[in-house]
């Protein structure tokens, strides 16, 4: 698990994300292989952050799945890129959600906005690629947490 703080209440009660989500974190099984040299197979990976509300300890479970090809219309997809763009994406997502937040922005709503945010840069960062709400059965969470506002 990593220990971070995503969303820390300064003097000025602004929300700010520090710590960062690594690639290597993201754990990758593959579901469907690719067939040689063809656009397809299928790799899973399945993500959960803890949010919480420090100044309440009211915290939510931040849950969603990132499915992406092994093989797309642009070429072959190595579980690195996979990783390094997933895990850019949800920092970027955790940033940009988490900072402009405020102390009374409801916890679920702001794990949609992340998921919400998602669904639009990951396939645009990998063509064929989905964040589902749901995880897929045999992908493995990886926890992160906490993200204290």
């Amino acid at each position: 698990m990593l220990s971070l703080c995503a969303a820390c209440v300064g003097p000025t009660d602004r929300t700010f994300v520090t710590g960062r989500i690594l690639p290597r974190q993201i754990r990758f099984v593959t579901i469907v292989e690719a067939a040689s040299g063809k656009a397809g197979g299928w790799r899973a990976a399945c993500i959960h952050i803890r949010i919480s509300r420090d100044n309440t300890g009211e915290s939510i479970l931040c849950r969603f799945g990132i499915e992406t090809p092994l093989h797309n219309v642009e070429g072959p997809i190595s579980t690195a890129l996979a990783q390094r763009i997933a895990a850019d994406r949800i920092n970027e997502a955790t940033q940009a959600i988490f900072s402009s937040s405020t102390m009374a922005s409801p916890l679920g709503m702001l794990c949609e906005s992340v998921k919400a945010t998602l669904r639009t840069t990951v396939p645009a960062s990998i063509a064929g690629s989905k964040v589902p709400a749901v995880c897929h059965e045999r992908a493995l969470p990886v926890h992160f947490g906490d993200f204290t506002l």
